[in-house]
């Protein structure tokens, strides 16, 4: 796969910046490194970006993650390895992103158990996240940023 754009983060300085600032942002919010990787690579494949389930794989991997329960992320309701909290992230992750597969947009059982386990912050965190990955990916998808090329157009 080809690239269609050699140096997005130069082009879009602006825009680039404003994103590294959200991403700032979600780090702070509480919601644990492990957590924030896990939802970013579902969301990821959810989309088929492949550079971002490229890029925060090996970031989770660095954060300490098994390759276990990197294997079962696409996977993870049928999966043994993954605590209740992590669970209700996934589970928000996916529906926020997947917004059109339901009329209701986000059900109300997934956010009552999202907040269940975070207190506002980190589930403010957790949406900043979700939607910043969302972005993350199309914009990687539309340039068509191989995997593994690790230019600075996501974090």
């Amino acid at each position: 796969m080809q690239a269609r754009m050699d140096d997005f983060a130069k082009v879009a300085a602006e825009g680039y910046r404003g994103m590294l600032t959200v991403e700032a942002y979600v780090r702070r919010t509480g919601v644990p490194h492990q957590t924030l990787e896990l939802v970013k690579i579902r969301v990821s494949q959810i989309n088929g970006c492949g550079f971002c389930v490229d890029m925060h794989s090996r970031e989770a991997k660095k954060a300490g993650e098994t390759d276990e329960r990197l294997f079962g992320v696409a996977a993870w309701r049928e999966s043994p390895y993954f605590t209740p909290e992590e669970r209700a992230a996934l589970a928000l992750a996916e529906a926020a992103t997947r917004i059109a597969d339901n009329p209701a947009g986000v059900p109300d059982e997934v956010w009552d158990e999202a907040a269940d386990y975070y207190d506002e912050a980190a589930i403010a965190g957790l949406v900043m996240a979700i939607a910043q990955i969302n972005a993350w990916n199309r914009i990687n998808v539309t340039l068509r940023t191989p995997a593994g090329a690790h230019t600075p157009a996501t974090v």
